[in-house]
């Protein structure tokens, strides 16, 4: 079995050589090479690639992991609810270093001017024709939220991102937001895509049968693997099911242990499951469904080093947003797995050579729009970022950017995990508003709420996020609100987690009876009327010219 590699060779060598902490960018890239990092220890006769949750992001980036990951019941204290320090003690990880940048907050911003952006479609695309001039048939798989996140990609009903990913040719998909492009973009990209998009848990409901091909099985390196598609499970919920008013999704348990029975009976040697269900889900599957060898993991955007191994399952975890590219080498016989090698591969963007035939291309799907993109908005003092289980800067700019504008007492804006950070002193782009808030329901509302309802919605966000039950968590993070503050017990049951919430402008408690004005965006609802939130965000960035967002104090959280 693998045993306990670095995550990055070169991150001994970069401790040893400058130490910890801060040292000159030419130093910290000298210490890391395209070799070092696509370095691996060829095992056995099958190779699979991973790559999820890029969200239509195709240039290097800079992007914050979260300081806050909470895990809950059973999950409590487990990969991937391991963040910052104890991350890096968990696998003798040292301050300072490339994998301290790539996996933690620690020290983001100066190790960010040290090591630079991460990602880049064409970055990763060298990547993976790296691996595959090595093993000529590894298996590319892409586990869905690739189409949509971007301007570019809005712009296009997500045929930029078609486009991109075809020439990058992975050998199958699922999905997630693909789907709020309407089902009638989904089946019209579908039906022309050459390679499969997989999702054994999506159903037509008037025929109550199968709407997307279940599984496919590949021949590898002498052997038989079957990818079984799961799609986000919880579509109808969290996102607006009046887009795609046919479908049923659902974990659909006794589904995956069927087809997982019935690609064996097909002659599969591996059983891979190709998951957009979340960690947390991915690993109870693991626990209730037999048979299963692999499951590549996807939604909640975790990068976990090593795979995390429930009973004879394992489970990888890529990342978000083009920070990484998962490798995965098994041997492979008739008896099954025998061996294998794993590496999370860190996409730096100034040591990865981008692949010419990719940044062309890129280029030309962005040059229809690139005035727009990257016309400078403003500029901004802090750290922007969105990512933890609770208000991230960027977040609490769009709650202000809505108070502001939208004239509001209280602002609500949805616990998204996708979209690039910014650093002190960036320019903030036109393109950079969209990375935040693009997207097909993007209207923001403005209406009266009162605090009894204010608070049945936090209740309802909090035991989506914080159900002991994974089956009974959606994904996303905790509902973002500004204008005003509120304590949340996460050990406490539905009902009795949040407390303490007062309005800011006046220090007074939230009145049960009392109406507020609140104005938000994202709302399911098919007629939301409002403007589009990039240009509220737009607007009033425009008008301050200098953004400073200090660290979120507002929400105080116990029973961790």
């Amino acid at each position: 079995m693998i045993s306990r590699r670095d995550f990055l060779q070169a991150g001994v060598a970069a401790a040893a050589i400058f130490g910890a902490g801060n040292f000159p960018v030419l130093a910290a890239r000298q210490a890391l090479t395209q070799n070092q990092l696509l370095d691996f220890k060829t095992t056995g006769n099958v190779t699979i690639i991973h790559f999820t949750d890029c969200h239509a992001q195709v240039k290097p980036i800079w992007f914050r992991e979260p300081s806050v990951n909470i895990g809950v019941g059973a999950q409590k204290g487990l990969l991937p609810h391991i963040t910052g320090q104890d991350l890096l003690n968990a696998f003798n990880y040292q301050t300072g270093t490339p994998e301290a940048y790539a996996l933690t907050s620690e020290d983001f911003v100066s190790l960010a001017r040290s090591y630079g952006k991460m990602g880049g479609l064409d970055r990763v695309s060298t990547i993976v024709k790296a691996i595959r001039a090595e093993r000529p048939d590894a298996l590319f798989l892409d586990g869905g939220d690739t189409w949509h996140g971007s301007m570019t990609a809005l712009k296009t009903d997500g045929q930029d991102m078609v486009n991109l990913m075809n020439a990058l040719n992975p050998d199958a998909m699922t999905s997630h937001w693909e789907f709020t492009y309407g089902i009638d973009r989904v089946n019209e990209i579908v039906e022309e895509l050459p390679f499969p998009f997989l999702g054994a848990n999506i159903f037509d409901n008037e025929w109550d049968e199968p709407a997307f091909e279940p599984y496919k099985i590949f021949e590898r390196g002498g052997a038989k693997v079957a990818v079984i598609g799961q799609a986000f499970p919880y579509m109808p919920i969290a996102n607006p099911g009046w887009m795609f008013p046919n479908l049923s999704f659902g974990i659909r348990e006794a589904r995956i242990q069927e087809m997982v029975e019935e690609v064996k009976q097909e002659g599969a040697d591996v059983v891979v499951l190709l998951s957009h269900n979340g960690f947390d889900v991915d690993r109870k599957v693991a626990q209730q469904v037999s048979g299963i060898d692999v499951i590549l993991s996807g939604h909640t955007h975790d990068a976990v080093p090593e795979p995390v191994k429930v009973g004879e399952t394992m489970i990888i975890a890529s990342g978000s947003n083009g920070k990484f590219v998962s490798r995965l080498d098994l041997d492979v016989d008739k008896n099954g797995i025998k061996d294998f090698t794993y590496k999370l591969i860190p996409v730096f963007s100034d040591v990865i050579e981008p692949d010419p035939e990719m940044a062309a291309l890129i280029e030309k799907e962005r040059a229809p729009f690139k005035e727009e993109l990257e016309e400078v908005i403003g500029t901004t003092d802090s750290l922007l970022y969105r990512r933890g289980n609770f208000n991230g800067t960027w977040d609490d700019l769009i709650c202000q950017a809505l108070i502001e504008e939208r004239d509001a007492d209280i602002a609500l804006s949805p616990g998204f995990r996708w979209g690039p950070s910014l650093l002190p002193g960036d320019n903030i782009t036109r393109e950079d508003i969209h990375n935040a808030t693009s997207m097909t329901y993007p209207n923001a509302y403005r209406t009266e709420m009162t605090g009894q309802y204010l608070h049945e919605i936090l209740e309802d966000v909090a035991d989506n996020l914080f159900n002991p039950d994974p089956y009974y968590q959606q994904g996303g993070d905790m509902v973002r609100v500004g204008g005003m503050g509120y304590s949340i017990d996460v050990s406490k049951p539905v009902g009795e987690r949040v407390s303490n919430m007062t309005l800011l402008k006046t220090g007074e408690a939230i009145d049960p009876a009392k109406t507020y004005v609140v104005s938000g965006w994202a709302s399911v609802g098919e007629d939301t009327e409002g403007p589009e939130i990039w240009q509220v965000v737009e607007d009033y960035i425009s008008r301050k010219g200098t953004i400073t967002m200090d660290p979120n104090s507002t929400v105080r959280v116990t029973g961790v």
